[in-house]
């Protein structure tokens, strides 16, 4: 399938994320599944029947796989990442959509949904941010880098500052145009693809190194299957940071 199709079909998409979250009045809990909120719902119900119709099978965190019986390539939806963030007016939360082919993942859209700030990458295409092509820092030293984590090391990394934002998606694709220096997961239950596959394709495609702290393959679409998603603007910082998470878990990773 074209790029610019796929890329049309996902602007869409996250088009009308955006316009269900403008009608939405309460953001709170759905008291549904844990951790799935009102915006959760009316993201996906917005989202899923455009990249049907396009298509395109879906995996979804909020409504697992849906099948568009085109024998399309798999959609990896997350229709509201950072929904706590959402919930509470902190303007770091994003529609993540990530399409991978035989090759893996080919592209991406993260669309911040507080801003309306847009990344995108296709495979061997670079990367974008609100069409206009992006690149990570250079910065090589974890002690003069400036972070985002996501959970707490049990010790201090040896990073110079840290930012805890909230977004997966949105964290990584701040390594990619140059925000953050780094991401590091220090969770013990990692990160599900949905959250982390947007941005990484983002990331590498703007010229970063992204990788799992055990370093297994970061592109899986089993709905129960989890990593640890890293990410550095250079693959010298992603190695001082894989070597740091390693040591303050206790050499586990």
């Amino acid at each position: 399938m074209d790029s610019a199709v796929l890329l049309e079909a996902m602007r869409e998409a996250a088009e009308r994320v955006r316009t269900a979250l403008d009608g939405l009045d309460d953001w709170g809990p759905a008291e549904t599944l844990p951790g799935q909120y009102r915006s959760d719902l009316v993201a996906d119900e917005a989202a899923l029947p455009v990249l049907l119709e396009a298509g395109l099978d879906v995996l979804s965190e909020e409504s697992g796989v849906t099948v568009s019986g085109s024998a399309g390539p798999l959609a990896v939806l997350d229709p509201v990442d950072g929904s706590t963030n959402a919930s509470r007016n902190i303007p770091w939360f994003a529609t993540s959509i990530c399409v991978l082919d035989d090759e893996g993942p080919f592209v991406a859209l993260v669309a911040n949904q507080a801003t309306g700030e847009r990344y995108e990458a296709v495979r061997g295409e670079g990367a974008s941010r609100n069409g206009q092509f992006i690149v990570p820092r250079s910065e090589a030293s974890l002690s003069r880098a400036v972070l985002g984590l996501s959970g707490y090391p049990p010790s201090y990394l040896g990073w110079r500052q840290f930012r805890a934002l909230g977004a997966c998606a949105l964290d990584l694709c701040a390594v990619a145009d140059g925000t953050l220096d780094g991401y590091v997961d220090c969770s013990q239950g990692g990160h599900a693809p949905w959250d982390y596959l947007g941005g990484a394709l983002v990331c590498t495609e703007a010229g970063a190194a992204v990788a799992d702290a055990y370093g297994r393959e970061l592109a899986v679409t089993a709905e129960g299957e989890r990593r640890i998603p890293m990410a550095g603007c250079t693959e010298s910082l992603l190695r001082q940071l894989m070597a740091a998470r390693k040591e303050a878990f206790g050499g586990l990773g």
